[in-house]
């Protein structure tokens, strides 16, 4: 089934090319992973305390991922340079964990605006946005019940560290990497000499524009791939039951790296009846899955606080997957509010583009802005006393 659908009949003689596509592509993304990594090394060699009093505060670092996710429209892009910001020493695990769970957040907005496109459509609107905003209910939802922990008990933190001490590929962290990765110090080597030829803010730009033009080139090149002539039966293929759909929106978003690309496949599936949105609500969980692949492919080779991160970034999207999937009833919760935001926006269509505006980024914004004065007005004066 797999086969049939990654080897459409067009593709022929030209799986080998696409096997090298891939393996180039993949290549130049760890490229653009070290490069960001050497670069933000360099820029923040004497900025580090800086940056953590920036991202101590986890609301503030929760608000960052979710405004940059939603200006990038790429959870995979934040959290990339995210593990190669934890990488390069820049920023604590600690602080970069509320900016992933900030950033599944942010990539929902991907699917919610695509289901604005139907708002001429009265019949499908309703259903357009229910499929949309399933996805934000189910990340808003398990971040509203896993944020909390982590700030006071930060669970996600030492089950990653415990889970990611036993993984022995380490780099800027101090610890020895294991031997046998003789590509990676090529890599180092290459990106060094970049870093010094071009000087370190040119080269964090080329390693941003490489990691974003790679990304959304795989997510577009592979969406061929994956459905190809299939797109007429896809529904029929992938949502047969709800094992099925979760584990096709996990595959696909495994190989696509892009969990918007994914579920925003959803939204004109779901809009036209040609599938109920609890079968959709299925796929997009297996999709959330899918994407934390991009995370733990950017942490190869990198210290192991960045290989936690990726963990975490993991165990958090599967935290959210065992709340709403293997839990009975539970799964009816992100449905029942994106249906009744669909009858909500239907009557009154200005509701869905608020919400957009609001939740994506006034609120995220505003947060950040009232986070940062608070703490300025809450410095401590120093009074001087003169004899």
């Amino acid at each position: 089934m797999i086969s049939n659908l990654l080897l459409s009949p067009d593709m022929g003689k030209r799986s080998y090319q696409t096997i090298i596509v891939i393996v180039i592509s993949i290549l130049v993304f760890l490229l653009s992973i070290e490069l960001m990594g050497i670069s933000i090394g360099e820029l923040t060699g004497g900025m580090t305390d800086s940056i953590s009093v920036v991202t101590a505060n986890p609301f503030i670092g929760l608000f960052i991922g979710l405004l940059s996710t939603a200006l990038l429209q790429s959870s995979s892009t934040t959290t990339s340079i995210t593990v190669a910001t934890v990488a390069s020493g820049a920023i604590s695990l600690q602080n970069a964990i509320p900016i992933v769970l900030g950033a599944n957040i942010g990539t929902t907005i991907t699917s919610t605006i695509i289901s604005m496109s139907y708002i001429s459509k009265q019949k499908e609107f309703r259903k357009a946005v229910a499929a949309g905003t399933s996805h934000d209910f189910f990340n808003i939802l398990t971040a509203l019940l896993l944020f909390p922990l982590e700030v006071n008990y930060r669970i996600l933190e030492k089950l990653s560290g415990y889970i990611s001490s036993g993984i022995h590929i380490t780099g800027k962290s101090g610890i020895e990497r294991s031997s046998g990765y003789g590509f990676t110090s090529i890599f180092e080597n290459s990106t060094e000499w970049i870093v010094s030829k071009l000087g370190p803010i040119v080269a964090l730009l080329i390693g941003i524009a490489l990691l974003f033009t790679c990304i959304k080139f795989i997510s577009k090149w592979l969406y061929k791939i994956l459905i190809g002539r299939t797109k007429d039966r896809f529904e029929n293929v992938v949502f047969k039951n709800k094992y099925r759909a979760f584990g096709w929106g996990l595959i696909i978003t495994s190989i696509a790296q892009s969990s918007s690309l994914t579920t925003s496949l959803i939204v004109p599936l779901v809009a036209t009846g040609k599938v109920k949105i609890k079968k959709a609500f299925q796929f997009i969980m297996g999709a959330n899955i899918g994407t934390t692949i991009t995370a733990l492919l950017a942490a190869i080779f990198q210290s192991e606080a960045a290989i936690s991160l990726a963990i975490v970034h993991l165990l958090f999207n599967l935290s959210g997957v065992i709340l709403f999937f293997i839990i009975p009833y539970m799964s009816n919760l992100p449905i029942y509010l994106a249906k009744k935001m669909g009858i909500i926006t239907m009557n009154i269509r200005l509701v869905g583009f608020a919400y957009i505006l609001i939740a994506f980024f006034l609120l995220p914004f505003t947060l950040i802005y009232l986070s940062q004065t608070a703490e300025k007005t809450s410095d401590p004066v120093e009074i001087t006393i003169e004899d």
